[in-house]
């Protein structure tokens, strides 16, 4: 019987089987992904703030728009100005994405330049709240 983590590939006709990391088939990405804490990058108003901190970095991220992939990112070595990229998602780093998606544990990528960066793992992300949104004391 193969660990939950494993899943085989068998050749047609009984040949040999590759063991790889379950996390590396899609079935094994969507379980992997589906109950991690994070943050649907679409759901933060345009112009809000994310702070998504990394093992190396810490990240600042501001949707541009409603329903766009559109957006400025400041941090990391590759940013440390703001710039306009493209979000793609959160995955392991692979071939899989939860596009538009900044969860725990996984790594954001964005495209710029026509190149994909992927940064270190994300291990915390929060909507810092706009000044305007703040409730004032009566």
């Amino acid at each position: 019987m193969r660990p939950r983590n494993e899943s085989a590939i068998v050749a047609s006709g009984g040949g040999t089987s590759t063991v790889v990391s379950k996390q590396c088939t899609l079935e094994g990405f969507v379980d992997a992904v589906s109950d991690r804490d994070g943050i649907l990058l679409r759901e933060v108003e345009p112009l809000g703030t994310v702070l998504a901190r990394t093992e190396n970095s810490v990240y600042r991220v501001i949707p541009l728009e409603a329903g766009s992939s559109r957006i400025l990112i400041q941090g990391g070595r590759f940013f440390p100005e703001p710039t306009e990229v493209r979000f793609a998602g959160s995955g392991f780093g692979g071939s899989f994405l939860k596009l538009g998606w900044i969860g725990l544990g996984l790594r954001m990528e964005v495209v710029w330049g026509g190149q994909r960066i992927v940064t270190s793992r994300i291990r915390a992300v929060q909507v810092e709240q706009p000044a305007s949104a703040a409730v004032k004391p009566s």
